[in-house]
Parts: structure tokens; sequence; C-alpha cells
């Protein structure tokens, strides 16, 4: 019997983009059909366009595909890794992850099944450029060097993978041991130590339709990333607050001093004062800020709640 290689995919309103990605995967794993054999699973997140009716239309002509419906969407971080623990209920010897919007290029699988060969248990595809818009590739370069040189968890936190890449079986059964209901996949991964092999790729635009992806989505991943694998920002606000605590006392010291001396000809007037309150509850309102998204992800921890609740499973 032929190794299984299974593939994940979640997918979220991607109706124009279904099909292309089924049959892309499948192009690959047709050049490697005399060394493995292939499955693929796509998670519809409550699609609210015809993403699900695609997909049963699809699993009933090709049976390799796989579909789970998830009861509403459970979102970008929880659906995809859900899918890749659904892994463990198959034979599968190794698991790929890629997006469903064809920004993660199909055509990099044999790259990836070539490394793992070798004796690679993890495989990442890692962006070298991209054709997304400049800013946000900047800032997502810039939040992944910050991560990197603030991380204090020892994980190996590369730059530039989002998740998308292949895992084998051992490394997803140590994952599925974790049990972590909102799951930062890259840093999880990063914390068990395997050595990756990385494959470059230019990263192209997404096929059809419009991301996913907004302010909220990215902030929420950079959070996850960071209360996960970093205590910087409880840092930075525990010195923050000494020191300006130290800097308000001496302001005081100053200001009595100044009056006591110039008692008739220096006022205190208004806008300082209004100016020091403003400045010292705008900080404070961001330092609690900082601590409430890591009381939120130990409250996330703490609650346990499910990953996904299945609707339906066609071919699977």
């Amino acid at each position: 019997m032929k190794p299984l290689i299974f593939v994940v995919s979640s997918a979220f309103n991607e109706q124009e983009n279904v099909k292309p990605l089924y049959y892309r995967v499948k192009e690959q794993f047709d050049r490697l059909s005399d060394k493995y054999d292939f499955q693929y699973l796509i998670l519809d997140n409550a699609s609210t366009d015809n993403t699900l009716a695609e997909l049963k239309k699809l699993a009933a002509e090709e049976k390799q595909l796989g579909v789970v419906a998830n009861m509403r969407n459970f979102g970008h971080i929880r659906s995809p890794y859900y899918g890749i623990m659904l892994s463990l209920q198959t034979r599968a010897a190794a698991v790929i992850y890629l997006a469903s919007d064809l920004q993660d290029p199909p055509e990099l699988i044999p790259e990836f099944i070539k490394k793992w060969e070798e004796g690679y248990k993890v495989v990442f595809g890692q962006k070298t450029s991209s054709r997304e818009n400049k800013f946000i590739y900047f800032l997502r370069g810039l939040y992944y060097k910050l991560l990197r040189k603030f991380n204090d968890s020892g994980a190996n936190l590369l730059e530039q993978c989002t998740g998308f890449g292949l895992f084998d079986r051992e490394v997803i059964e140590r994952l599925a041991k974790i049990d972590d209901p909102y799951p930062y996949l890259r840093g999880i991964v990063g914390e068990l130590g395997y050595p990756a092999a990385l494959i470059p790729f230019k990263q192209p635009r997404r096929f059809g339709g419009i991301t996913k992806n907004n302010w909220y989505t990215l902030y929420d991943n950079a959070m996850l990333g960071f209360t996960n694998h970093s205590r910087l920002p409880l840092r930075i606000a525990a010195i923050g607050g000494f020191i300006l605590s130290i800097l308000s006392i001496l302001t005081a010291f100053v200001y009595f001093v100044l009056k006591l001396l110039f008692w008739n000809s220096f006022p205190m007037g208004q806008a300082p004062l209004l100016i020091a309150v403003f400045f010292f509850f705008s900080v404070q309102l961001f330092f609690m800020g900082i601590i409430g998204e890591y009381l939120g992800a130990v409250l996330t921890q703490l609650l346990k709640r499910p990953m996904v609740i299945e609707k339906e499973r066609i071919n699977f």
C-alpha cells in the first residue's frame, strides 16, 4: 500500500477558487501517483455564498475530495488546525496545509515531499516576495522580525512562514497532545523543535474573490504570536510605568520648587495639567490593553471551548 499524503484547506466564501484549487492539487499528485496516494479535505467555514454547493458538486465527481461543513464560521485559526487534526483519523503519513485562495501555490507540493523524503519532518513554504499590497507585506516583515527578536519562549519562529507546508504524522501526533483551543500553528511547531526545511516562493495574488483578511484578523494573528511567545509587551508596560512614575515625581518636585521660589510670577496654568492628565490616561489605557490581551489568551485556554463543531461530512 502506498503512503497517504493528506492535504487540508479551509474555505470561507471561496466559490471561485475551490474548483481550480482542487484540480491544481490533484495535478501534482497525478505526477506522484506511482509513489503516493492522496486525500484532500476542505473545510467550509459556514460560507454565505455557493462555496459549499461547489464543494458538494466537486466531491460527487472526485472521491479523493472530502468536505467538512462547519456549523458556523470558526475563524481563520481554528478551522485549518482542526482539519489538520482530522488527518489522524486516516492512515496519513504526512499532512500538507495550504490556503484556499491559491496564494499558496500547489506547485510546491512535490518540493515539500522531496524534502520530507530527505528526512525533514517539517517543511515550510517561505515567502521571499509577494504581489500583495506592499505596505501590508512590509508590516508583515516588520512583525516577524520583532517577534523573532523578542521571542523568549525558545521556539524557532520563522520569518514569512504562514503555515503553508508539510508536517510528518509524528509532528501532528505531538501537536494533538498539546490540546490548544486557539493554536498558533507556526509557533507551536517551532516549540516542538523539529528542524524545518524552507522552500522559498513568490506569493501570487489571490486567484478569485476578495481577501477575508482585514486589519482585525491581521491584528489577531499578530497578538496571538506575541502573547504565546513573548513577554516583551508586559515588560514594556512594567518598565514604562516605572519610568513615567519617576518622571511624574520629578516634574511635580520641579513645579513645587519653582512655585516656592517664584510664588507670584510662576502661574501653574491649566494647559500643562490637562496635557499631563490626558497623556497619563492614554498610557494607562494602552498598558491595560496589553495586559487584557494576555488575560484574554489565558481565558481562552481556561474555557476550553470546542475548536470546531461539524455540521456535515462528505466523502470523509
